[in-house]
């Protein structure tokens, strides 16, 4: 027997529609989203858009001041550092009471597994298994409370891998490579090995990004000065 189906409403199909197209990269930082835009778009009347809309903002996935049009929040540097040193607080010390442990997840394995799948593919399919096995990492921990504080963060760590799948900076094998190392050193009972493989996985991720982004600022403009 098939399981039952939930039916989206008009507006819960345009927010997803567009958070599928924020966190791929379609949309692009500083893009903006207009209601007659969106309304056009998707063929819906002004009120689902605005609410479809009204819905991402809420999520923080959207920026809207009153009486100004939504816009995708632009992730300058300083954003991706403070990201990534707030993932490495609460990742690092999930890494060690899990090294203590001694306590690997099945769900990291697969997801990993997922991962290698791409090879040398920079897919935007790579961002879910890579989110999911940093989603179940922290889940491993078994408190709901910090579940709901790291989904927050990986919301705006969506918009983020956006980015560097643009920039073709998800390197599957190579991520997939760090996830084994850390994996093997929960296994092996190393809780300050474990955290630090983690701390450098992020590390790494979080200066490609940084690299590109203070680089498409130093970019000089047409008139030879710095943009």
């Amino acid at each position: 027997m098939a399981s039952p189906v939930q039916a989206l409403s008009i507006v819960d199909a345009v927010a997803t529609d567009l958070r599928d197209r924020l966190f791929n990269g379609a949309l692009g930082s500083d893009a903006l989203l207009t209601e007659s835009e969106v309304a056009s778009s998707y063929g819906v009347a002004r009120p689902t858009a605005k609410a479809a809309i009204e819905r991402l903002v809420s999520e923080g996935l959207l920026v809207r001041g009153k009486h100004k049009t939504a816009r995708v929040p632009a992730m300058g540097s300083e954003d991706v550092r403070d990201l990534y040193f707030s993932r490495m607080v609460i990742e690092g010390e999930v890494v060690r009471r899990l090294a203590e442990q001694r306590n690997v997840p099945p769900g990291l394995q697969e997801a990993n597994a997922e991962l290698l799948r791409f090879g040398g593919s920079s897919d935007i399919g790579v961002v879910e298994p890579i989110m999911r096995f940093h989603m179940q990492l922290v889940h491993a921990l078994g408190s709901p409370r910090i579940d709901r504080l790291f989904g927050m963060l990986m919301s705006d760590m969506r918009l983020c891998m956006g980015q560097m799948h643009t920039r073709r900076l998800l390197r599957a094998l190579v991520i997939a490579d760090e996830h084994d190392r850390i994996l093997e050193e929960i296994a092996a009972g190393n809780a300050e090995t474990a955290a630090a493989a983690l701390i450098e996985h992020l590390t790494q991720a979080q200066n490609r990004l940084v690299l590109v982004l203070e680089d498409d600022l130093a970019e000089p403009d047409s008139a030879g000065h710095a943009s």
